[in-house]
């Protein structure tokens, strides 16, 4: 009788998966994507109403690119700062508090009465988004086992896309209505979530072993990540997801107003409804993308699958910058979203594979946060080129970034499958 590889990818693993692990990891999975779907919902909210604050507080591209990018700057210090308490204190709680943070500072955005104001809320509910990020992936990677830590991390960041289109869809409901104050006053709806977690999730039990043995200090936990073993693959792996973060930002940032915005801005000149609709569009690529990766990397292992991604993110922006046509778009959209933010999926995966448990959320912090200061100055870098030269110009420095962090991939090894220390 043929029976095939244990390994082979079935049609059934498509739903087998999610019963293979615990009720705890469930609900840790659960907890996590929630709070990262709602992550995504807040943050986005400001680039779907980026037109609007222009025109209220007489901001160039260059000053709303400035405020994308402090708030970028801001998550990768929460990213690293969640990181740490994560480690030292636990995953939930962590969490917990970096999802109030955003929630509350998203919802002041909308009482900003001047750009100062406003930055100062972005700035700290990027805090915030940075902190989920950290928190979330060490919980649903230490929670999952290793044949299906890719595809458990592949269904958290699917959730990205599902609040990236819950906030566009948001806009288009509350903007018309009532202008784009009450649009932030929605962000306080995620705060909810923490009642949930603090009820039902529970530590991994790796990180409570690693926990009754002993407290790794700060400078311990440095000692391993920069040691002599893990030093150089720390930068490089820091720098491939600096690049893929400097190319989604760029693009991902700017798209809703490069959509909205008159041709004689540069833009698309496209009406709300139709920007609506091919953001959400795009943001079903997105979630496509997130999970395919996930069962494609577990199967073909994390290098393959994220060069091809990377690659094919790179030329498909390309394509999408030479465009001037909507139906075109709508094609090209879906495809950009696919590969150029499903290899996200595997950042948790990769790095929960490398470090070990005592210092995984702080490393996952700093190489996922650091790099995302490096492309903190997408936002600015992209609206200034669309100010200079066009958008065309700024989505293909966004394009070459793609390609440079495949690039990255020359370095990093094989970990797939690999069992957590």
């Amino acid at each position: 009788m043929n029976q095939s590889r244990p390994d082979s990818f079935t049609f059934r693993q498509l739903f087998s998966w999610w019963n293979e692990a615990d009720s705890r990891a469930r609900r840790a999975l659960i907890a996590a994507s929630l709070g990262w779907m709602l992550d995504a919902f807040d943050v986005m909210l400001y680039s779907m109403v980026i037109a609007n604050l222009m025109f209220a507080f007489r901001m160039d591209k260059e000053t709303a690119g400035m405020l994308g990018s402090l708030t970028l700057v801001a998550a990768a210090a929460g990213g690293v700062i969640f990181g740490i308490i994560a480690d030292r204190y636990g995953r939930t709680k962590a969490m917990m508090a970096a999802i109030a943070i955003y929630s509350v500072f998203t919802a002041a955005c909308g009482l900003s009465v001047s750009i100062l104001q406003l930055a100062l809320f972005r700035f700290i509910l990027g805090l915030g988004m940075g902190g989920e990020w950290t928190s979330g992936a060490a919980l649903v990677s230490e929670s999952w086992p290793a044949a299906h830590r890719a595809k458990a991390m592949g269904f958290m960041q699917s959730f990205y896309a599902v609040g990236y289109a819950l906030a566009a869809l948001a806009v288009a409901i509350v903007l018309p209505a009532w202008g784009w104050r009450p649009v932030f006053f929605v962000g306080i709806l995620p705060a909810f979530l923490i009642i949930w977690i603090r009820s039902r999730v529970q530590e991994p039990d790796i990180w409570m072993e690693k926990k009754l043995k002993a407290k790794t200090s700060l400078r311990e936990m440095l000692g391993v990540i920069f040691g002599k073993r893990l030093r150089f693959l720390t930068a490089v792996v820091t720098m491939m997801n600096a690049f893929a973060l400097f190319a989604w930002w760029g693009f991902n940032l700017w798209i809703p107003a490069y959509l909205i915005l008159s041709p004689e801005k540069g833009g698309m000149g496209l009406s709300q409804a139709g920007q609506t609709w091919l953001i959400v569009v795009m943001q079903f690529g997105m979630w496509l993308g997130y999970l395919t990766f996930g069962f494609v990397s577990d199967r073909f292992g994390r290098k393959i699958v994220y060069i091809v991604f990377l690659t094919a993110a790179a030329l498909l922006l390309f394509l999408y910058s030479l465009v001037r046509l909507p139906a075109l778009l709508f094609f090209l959209g879906p495809l950009v979203s696919f590969f150029g933010t499903g290899h996200f999926s595997g950042f948790g995966a990769l790095t929960a594979e490398i470090y070990p448990t005592q210092v995984r959320a702080t490393a996952q912090g700093f190489t996922y946060n650091i790099g995302r200061i490096i492309s903190a100055m997408a936002p600015f870098a992209v609206g200034s080129l669309a100010q200079a030269h066009g958008f065309k110009a700024a989505f293909g420095i966004a394009a070459v970034s793609f390609f440079l962090a495949a690039l990255m991939w020359i370095w990093i090894p094989e970990t797939g499958g690999k069992p957590l220390e």
